[in-house]
């Protein structure tokens, strides 16, 4: 069991109660059993949840749909968990899917996993998505500084030359500057010719 199922498993025990059922789940290398959690009905989330990740994981296709529900999930954990099982499927749809959920402003709250998610997968979707969520966040007053922070990391990762403007803007934002610099200052390096 790798670190990742383990803390998985750690969590959901708890939810879950244990038990027979909870431990099958984690056990099984039955894929189509696994399968049959997803589509059954009034089944606990915590099951569907583990049959989407090992699925997932596994690099099969039928859990893409409960795991994008689960990236746009409430709990920050839940969430993590999702965008690790999305990131090892390997699905083509997995960042426009993260793309929508980072600039769904209905659901900024529960934006900072996707966006980690697209600066991971380095995707064409993915400094697109990250300069209109970090332009959204410049704007006075607005609380969510931490996901503005994300967007600025990864753009600085990413090294898009798309996001010089609003990476400019954010070195205005006190708690952006620094990482705002920086990304800039990774843009200009990539942007000197070698040897200058």
């Amino acid at each position: 069991m790798d670190e990742e199922l383990r803390s998985l498993a750690h969590r959901l025990r708890r939810e879950s109660g244990g038990g027979a059922a909870f431990e099958r789940l984690l056990v099984t290398a039955d894929r189509d059993e696994l399968a049959a959690e997803l589509t059954a009905r009034e089944r606990p989330l915590w099951a569907r949840e583990i049959a989407a990740y090992r699925l997932g994981c596994a690099g099969d296709g039928r859990a893409f749909e409960s795991l994008v529900l689960l990236l746009n999930h409430r709990d920050p954990d839940r969430c993590v968990g999702a965008a690790h099982a999305l990131y090892e499927l390997g699905d083509a749809r997995t960042p426009r899917a993260a793309a929508a959920l980072a600039t769904n402003e209905l659901r900024v709250a529960y934006a900072l996993v996707p966006v980690r998610l697209l600066i991971r997968l380095r995707a064409p979707e993915s400094a697109p998505a990250l300069i209109t969520v970090l332009g959204r966040r410049l704007v006075p007053g607005d609380p969510h500084w931490r996901l503005a922070l994300a967007c600025v990391e990864g753009l600085g990762a990413l090294g898009d030359p798309r996001a010089r403007a609003v990476l400019a803007s954010s070195v205005a934002h006190p708690r952006l500057s620094a990482a705002a610099s920086a990304a800039l200052a990774r843009l200009d390096a990539r942007a000197s010719p070698q040897g200058s």
